[in-house]
């Protein structure tokens, strides 16, 4: 008896699972529809392939007060004319909290916390700021070391490196996506997209071989290809990250 009712169980019609995500985050300095609107063509007109269409979470820190729900109505009106699909609210300000449930949008943790910008200081009290020389907590925690892949990245697929560097000795091909926590090497061409400094490490670096890259991300700065250098196409490049620039330099000279 016991048997022929397992049998006749039905099969799931579900299964739930954590996986890495890549989400945009758009930040909010203004509840401005029209505003909004017309940066955010503008953004989405010089890469559609890459942001058309795709979800992306509203940060409110830069905004510095909370939005009236008619308000955030208003702008995610404006995200969703724009082309891009707002999936929730970065968390910062309790204002998330407050307007996640009359707007049905989830709170969603922020990819890498808004900074205000720091005010000008004066040459005479300018001081040197040294750069950090230990990794996060959180990367140490997890293990030095680099990851190796020796295979081509073809399109569609994803390699993620978790708490350390990715080191590729072929290519990545268009459509493919490369990421690691650490920085981001690739022996050969690099056609698709490669995020370096996944989990917010600003000193993180991509360095790759043949440059024909989709998009560069660093700490979540990212740049796409109809922004990227041309003159560096094709040749050995690397990219790092300078306060809220990504800058590019070819490698050798």
């Amino acid at each position: 008896m016991t048997t022929e009712r397992a049998e006749a169980a039905p099969a799931p019609a579900i299964d739930i699972r954590f996986g890495q995500v890549g989400l945009i985050q758009v930040l909010i300095w203004s509840t401005d529809p029209g505003a909004i609107l017309d940066e955010l063509t503008g953004r989405v007109a010089t890469a559609p392939k890459f942001f058309q269409r795709t979800a992306v979470s509203l940060d409110l820190g830069p905004l510095g007060r909370e939005p009236t729900v008619e308000e955030m109505r208003g702008v995610l009106e404006a995200v969703r004319r724009a082309g891009m699909c707002p999936v929730g609210l970065a968390s910062g300000p309790d204002a998330a909290q407050a307007l996640s449930r009359p707007l049905d949008l989830p709170v969603l943790p922020p990819f890498r916390q808004f900074r205000p910008p720091m005010q000008a200081v004066p040459p005479a009290e300018a001081q040197p700021v040294p750069r950090p020389t230990q990794q996060p907590a959180e990367m140490a925690e997890q293990g030095a070391g680099t990851q190796l892949h020796h295979q081509p990245v073809r399109s569609g697929q994803r390699l993620y490196a978790r708490g350390r560097d990715l080191v590729i000795t072929a290519t990545v091909g268009a459509g493919a996506e490369v990421i690691a926590d650490g920085c981001v090497h690739v022996y050969g061409a690099l056609r698709g997209r490669a995020v370096a400094g996944a989990r917010g490490e600003g000193t993180a670096r991509v360095f790759c071989q043949e440059f024909h890259a989709e998009l560069v991300s660093i700490a979540g700065v990212f740049r796409v290809f109809e922004t990227l250098p041309p003159e560096l196409a094709g040749k050995p490049v690397q990219a790092w990250l300078d306060g809220d620039d990504l800058h590019f330099e070819r490698l050798g000279g």
